[in-house]
């Protein structure tokens, strides 16, 4: 039963909004250029779907490239800063301050300098994604239960086995929720990439579809980076529950309790 009050909800709100929008397209008097129906996105979809489908494949595997070097750089170079306070003092403002620079000023000099291709498409998938994961599990690493360490330390155990032991399990919630927010910017980050650099993917399929006026496919590849951010989202929250069954057992539990069931 849980899991129709965590779905129901949005997917009301979902077929409201494309019953409110389908009224609209109909009754306002807005021609299809403007404001395309429901129906019609599908079938522009349908019609190009040989183009959308090799489309979501390019930019599926910018995605996924860019996210995992993402990944490990971001891991990486927390671990870096929670193992040397003077890397945290060093690096952590210089994070902080790398998210000021609008990442579209920077995908023209991508291009210059790696070319057109899957590369500057991946860099900036890369940029997205990096701060969000290097951030979360710093913090998570930071944020570990002192008199845990206390303890091991007091049995002897090494520095090492203290990160191991202790750090990393405590960090694992706060660097998913990295991952998740990650996720939802990189596909979406693979699109700009396109857009800008020309590379095939659906950020060219946007731009084709608008240079010819297609409202219609703009619609559709909108809806298509958004289907896929989600399942992403989704597909991230699944291996976090199997990874983590003992974090979100808790988290019932404290739910419960605020509710007053126990």
């Amino acid at each position: 039963m849980k899991w129709r009050r965590d779905v129901a909800p949005p997917l009301v709100l979902v077929a409201v909004l494309v019953l409110g929008w389908f009224f609209v397209a109909r009754w306002s008097g807005l021609g299809s250029f403007v404001l395309p129906s429901p129906g019609g996105v599908l079938r522009a979809a349908w019609e190009t779907r040989g183009l959308l489908l090799e489309a979501i494949g390019t930019t599926m595997l910018a995605t996924v490239i860019g996210l995992a070097l993402a990944l490990a750089a971001g891991v990486g170079l927390a671990a870096v800063v929670d193992f040397w306070p003077l890397a945290r003092r060093a690096l952590y403002p210089l994070l902080v301050v790398s998210q000021t620079i609008q990442i579209l000023a920077i995908a023209p000099i991508l291009v210059i300098w790696f070319g057109f291709g899957l590369a500057p498409t991946v860099s900036i998938v890369v940029l997205f994604c990096f701060f969000p994961l290097t951030i979360s599990t710093a913090d998570g690493l930071a944020s570990s239960d002192p008199e845990s360490i206390a303890l091991l330390r007091a049995m002897g155990a090494r520095r090492t086995q203290v990160w191991r032991m202790v750090r990393v399990p405590s960090a694992l919630p706060s660097f998913f929720t990295g991952l998740r927010m990650a996720v939802t910017y990189s596909v979406v980050a693979a699109t700009i990439g396109e857009w800008v650099g020309g590379s095939p993917g659906l950020g060219l399929y946007l731009l084709r579809s608008k240079n010819s006026l297609a409202t219609d496919q703009v619609f559709a590849a909108m809806f298509v980076t958004s289907l896929l951010s989600v399942a992403l989202f989704l597909l991230v929250r699944g291996i976090e529950r199997v990874v983590l069954p003992w974090y979100h057992s808790s988290q019932r539990q404290e739910q419960w309790e605020g509710q007053g069931i126990y």
